[in-house]
């Protein structure tokens, strides 16, 4: 995407773009093995709306390597230092695309009176790797692909994703945040167990966030290339949630 740059956030330079003005500010952040051009389609029209950030976490584009583990925990304080760091006061809209999804449960769960929304696109689940998801599970064929085209840091990443949904399990759901859930409804389709338990965990996202708005979506896993649209219509949705304007009929 355009337009990044890069600021030395405890002596560790971080690549990110920010743009827009308003408030809250919007806050993107990336799946795993994703970089910040994934919401190059979402951009344009959200920054638009309001300030917005979006960046590369360690490890990442221009980003320096950061700290491990890499966990959720290091991520979402990462992600804070950041903020602060370019003055983009809270409360933000969180989104969160895949496993950025789950590092911004994390990240409402941990500091609420710093969020305004959530919006989960298509999240990883905080019991993800748990039963049928295992790690230890997942067939060989799809092992060897991981580690064939992934980076170091995604493989420390996934290594501490079942750590970080614990992370996020263990705090509670703050009922006042509003919440949008975008789940994939072509993403999967697959018979196997894993296919399987995946679904079920992608559509047991919302009962996680009791009051939640769930939109399945005519895509794949990669809803903010596929739908930009539907993202740019829950970001919008969760500003207006947040400034307290009613929706037009």
């Amino acid at each position: 995407m355009s337009g990044a740059n890069t600021e030395m956030v405890d002596e560790r330079k971080v690549e990110y773009v920010l743009g827009g003005q308003g408030t809250p500010a919007v806050v993107l952040e990336n799946g795993l093995g994703a970089t910040l051009d994934w919401w190059a389609k979402v951009w344009p029209e959200v920054v638009t709306e309001s300030q917005v950030l979006a960046y590369n976490r360690a490890g990442y584009g221009r980003s320096d390597e950061g700290m491990a583990p890499r966990d959720g925990m290091q991520v979402v304080g990462e992600l804070r230092a950041l903020l602060h760091a370019r003055g983009v006061s809270p409360p933000y809209v969180l989104v969160g695309h895949s496993l950025g999804g789950l590092y911004m449960q994390l990240f409402a769960r941990q500091h609420p009176d710093e969020v305004a929304a959530l919006v989960l696109v298509d999240s990883t689940h905080p019991d993800q790797v748990k039963g049928a998801g295992s790690l230890e599970r997942w067939p060989v064929w799809l092992k060897w692909l991981f580690n064939a085209v992934t980076s170091p840091t995604a493989k420390q990443e996934l290594e501490q994703l079942d750590a970080t949904g614990t992370q996020v399990s263990a705090l509670p759901v703050d009922g006042v945040v509003p919440v949008w859930v975008l789940s994939a409804a072509r993403a999967s389709g697959s018979a196997t167990e894993l296919g399987q338990d995946v679904d079920r965990k992608r559509a047991d996202i919302a009962r996680l966030y009791p009051g939640s708005v769930q939109v399945w979506v005519d895509s794949g896993h990669g809803i903010p290339l596929e739908r930009p649209d539907a993202v740019v219509q829950a970001i919008r949705e969760a500003l207006r949630a947040s400034r307290g304007v009613q929706k037009v009929p």
